[in-house]
């Protein structure tokens, strides 16, 4: 006879007031009977029902399969249940209902590969929990929820996984206000026959995240900005085919991203965002018809043409970066002709006027703005040079030293992580490098191979230090810095779809949701969300 015939014939029948008795004064074939409690053993001659008062139940060795939802419900006096030696590999949701005052439940020497997250709810009163000796290789989170009078729990001899899934139990072990053997590990082969509770919680890494494709923004773009106006973030693209700086917002109702503005731009490589209270700012660079300074004067109005900015000295820019120096905004723009000069721009009265020429001659391809040893520093990379740090001084840029070993870098962008300085140089053919500041110089930390690449961005989404390496001619890289060893480590490639020649990178938080926009040269823009995946779920 299946097990869930055995139930049956086990736990079906008499009512609350009627007591049971063996027929004829006898006890069962492979049962032994007292008042209160009942063993069988074997393929017992069961008995109709068992009484509703019977306090303990012990099942050894019998044909039960498995124990289904609601198996003792005709029962619920129990105070004592064992299960010992019997074939049945399963406990489904629920199989314990209705046993509000068992105490002692041993469930020892099975064969139960798998057990329900719910299988043990309801059971308020128990005290002694016993799985010991079956073939669990996992528990299922949450298994012991509501058993707050738990004071014993077995689980020795089952072959552990101590992989991701087992990390619940070890949080939980030191928050129960009971005495827990648990056993070994089966595996992986590293922790095989260490105990469980000689591991460290702190050492499993079971947080995983995952950038999957979310929307399509129609034209290349050669920049993406992220920035926040009037409490709500916004995202402005440099369209250079388009002719425009695109502004995106979201949109509630449709829970994508929407137009909101555009401003006029021919050739735009950079549109870079400024906001001073209602006042909205974005600087237009152009390759040609000159770079041009954008204004909102509040939020009930639009963008418009404020000034031309630097119309001698900015003749082909190729990028555009914000910095603060001595309490005043500026903007840095990179110029990459002959005949003009990387310039600094900072705020005079209500526009933004030249404040010095830097690097003339040489050809600038990128700007980086950042902070070293508490002072203003800029970084500029060239055509024609290793990269130039520069620092503020006497209220101006003064040449403070190279970066040594890296020559043909086409843009840097740095990002701090554990009170350190760390730098990403992109170069197009070699390898794209990270760099550590040392107090005095950036030390070579790290090379990737980079074929075709002409951005390596690094980012800050959620907790994760990420950093992206674009490719004209392969798959862009993910990578995640990792804290213990202070190296960046492979994630995952962007895609399908696959980003067509990208150039920038920005991320935006929106309703309690992470995006990543990534612009490219020939193809549209792509936007992927960030998910956090639990592995010890």
């Amino acid at each position: 006879m299946g097990g869930a015939g055995i139930l049956l014939l086990l736990l079906a029948g008499v009512g609350m007031g009627e007591a049971w008795r063996p027929p004829k004064g006898k006890c069962p074939l492979g049962c032994s009977c007292s008042k209160d409690s009942a063993l069988c053993e074997g393929s017992p001659d069961l008995p109709e029902s068992f009484a509703p008062t019977l306090l303990s139940l012990s099942l050894v060795r019998t044909g039960v399969t498995q124990l289904k939802a609601g198996s003792f419900l005709r029962v619920p006096s129990l105070h004592l249940l064992l299960f010992t030696s019997n074939s049945f590999s399963v406990i489904e949701d629920d199989a314990f209902a209705g046993l509000s005052h068992l105490q002692y439940l041993f469930i020892e020497d099975n064969e139960i590969g798998s057990i329900s997250k719910n299988a043990l709810r309801g059971l308020r009163s128990l005290t002694h929990l016993s799985l010991a000796n079956n073939h669990l290789e996992t528990l299922p989170r949450f298994l012991f929820r509501g058993l707050e009078t738990l004071t014993h729990v077995d689980l020795r001899g089952n072959p552990f996984q101590c992989d991701c899934r087992v990390l619940w139990l070890l949080q939980w072990i030191p928050t129960v206000n009971a005495s827990v053997g648990t056993g070994a590990c089966a595996s992986p082969t590293a922790l095989a026959h260490m105990q469980l509770h000689h591991l460290d919680p702190k050492t499993f890494k079971c947080r995983a995240i995952e950038l999957s494709w979310f929307q399509t923004v129609g034209e290349s773009a050669l920049g993406v900005e992220a920035f926040s106006y009037q409490g709500e973030p916004h995202v402005v693209l440099a369209q250079p085919f388009a002719g425009r700086c695109l502004i995106l917002t979201w949109d509630y109702s449709l829970q994508r991203f929407r137009q909101e503005e555009e401003l006029s731009a021919p050739s735009v490589v950079s549109c870079k965002p400024l906001v001073l209270g209602p006042r909205l700012f974005v600087l237009a660079a152009r390759l040609w018809g000159g770079s041009q300074l954008w204004a909102r004067p509040g939020p009930d109005l639009r963008l418009a043409p404020l000034q031309a900015l630097a119309p001698r000295r900015l003749l082909r820019p190729n990028d555009a970066e914000l910095l603060w120096l001595d309490g005043q905004p500026c903007f840095v723009v990179a110029d990459a002709s002959k005949a003009g000069s990387t310039t600094l721009l900072c705020r005079d009265g209500p526009g933004f006027y030249p404040r010095q020429s830097l690097h003339a001659w040489h050809r600038d391809t990128d700007a980086e703005a950042l902070e070293l040893d508490g002072r203003p520093h800029l970084l500029l990379a060239s055509a024609s040079q290793r990269p130039v740090l520069f620092h503020w001084f006497g209220g101006r840029f003064e040449r403070r030293t190279d970066i040594p070993e890296a020559e043909d870098v086409y843009a840097t962008r740095h990002f701090q992580a554990s009170g350190d300085v760390f730098l990403c140089l992109t170069r197009y053919i070699g390898d794209s490098m990270v760099m550590r500041w040392d107090g005095s110089m950036f030390r070579l930390l790290q090379q990737l191979p980079s074929r075709g690449a002409h951005v390596f961005q690094p980012l800050l989404i959620a907790r994760d230090q990420l950093a992206i390496l674009g490719s004209d001619f392969a798959f862009s890289q993910v990578f995640r810095l990792e804290p213990d060893r202070g190296l960046l480590e492979p994630l995952q490639e962007l895609g399908p779809p696959a980003l067509v020649a990208p150039r920038a990178f920005a991320h935006i938080t929106m309703a309690g949701r992470r995006f990543l926009f990534a612009a490219c040269f020939k193809g549209p823009t792509q936007i992927y969300q960030h998910h956090e995946l639990d592995l010890s779920a």
